[in-house]
């Protein structure tokens, strides 16, 4: 596909990521795999435990912006706990559409690396100290990173922003 603005091809997702990355001097490690239906099944597919896929949602502040929470696979956000580090009364999970435009990326590939927009990244204490799995920017494809470099390389924001996740029912 070319852009009709820049005459060229854009880049892939997983080149943006990649871009990005380097440019921050963060050493990741690109992995293609199956297809996933789910966060489970990707984590089958990668021979790790849930925990160690960590989810970058995007999140919408009230205000119109945005903010990328990273959360373990086997936690989910504590809204009250967000929004106390965040410092706001209101916040939500965009619609697919509005993640797409805010990050240039699809849902199941969202990363803060190669973000069309740099948004704060607010990070799960429970990830510090380990070397974590995430969206690469591209369908079939995660990237490993250590996520004390990552966290160092956004100046996120470390806090206790989540809680396990709750079974259905």
């Amino acid at each position: 596909m070319v852009d009709p603005l820049l005459g060229a091809t854009p880049p892939t997702g997983r080149a943006r990521v990649q871009a990005d990355a380097a440019s921050r001097g963060l050493a990741i490690e690109l992995v293609h795999r199956e297809a996933a239906s789910s966060l489970e099944e990707a984590a089958a597919l990668l021979g790790l435990p849930t925990r160690s896929i960590v989810k970058s949602l995007v999140v919408k502040r009230s205000d119109g912006d945005f903010l990328f929470a990273l959360v373990p696979g086997d936690r989910q956000i504590s809204w009250p706990k967000l929004r106390a580090e965040v410092g706001v009364n209101r916040l939500r999970l965009p619609e697919a559409e509005l993640a797409l435009a805010a990050t240039g990326y699809e849902r199941g590939t969202i990363t803060p690396l190669g973000s069309s927009t740099a948004w704060p990244v607010h990070a799960d204490a429970s990830i510090v100290g380990q070397r974590i799995a995430m969206g690469a920017g591209e369908h079939g494809y995660s990237l490993f990173v250590d996520a004390d470099a990552l966290i160092a390389s956004f100046g996120a924001i470390v806090g206790d922003i989540t809680e396990p996740v709750r079974p259905p029912g």
